[in-house]
């Protein structure tokens, strides 16, 4: 898939402003450049689908609290989500496609 600059910026940075606006930011560039930049659309669905796994991850690791192995989930869970979101940048940014591996596909890739 062939990524203008702008796709790259736009992709990259889905990942990077969801540190600081977690849904917001990314669903913006997303809803505004999904039908005119396949790169940006699979970026946005990748995120969108990592940022709902990791919620119910988080979830489960919660209720997991009251049995302690919730207390060890947790962390474990917010590095991982801290690393793939880096990840995802720096994927975003050089113009590469990435699965993130272990989430739910709830939102399919367009045919």
């Amino acid at each position: 898939m062939h990524a203008s600059s702008e796709d790259k910026i736009l992709a990259g940075l889905i990942y990077v402003l969801s540190f600081f606006f977690p849904i917001l930011a990314p669903l913006i560039i997303w809803l505004v450049k999904m039908k005119t930049s396949p790169f940006v659309d699979f970026h946005g669905r990748e995120y969108f689908n990592l940022a709902i796994s990791y919620f119910v991850y988080g979830l489960i690791a919660s209720i997991l609290t009251f049995i302690l192995i919730g207390w060890v989930l947790i962390p474990i869970i917010g590095i991982a989500l801290i690393v793939l979101t880096i990840i995802g940048a720096v994927k975003g940014f050089s113009g590469e496609t990435y699965r993130f591996p272990l989430i739910f596909r709830l939102i399919p890739d367009r045919k």
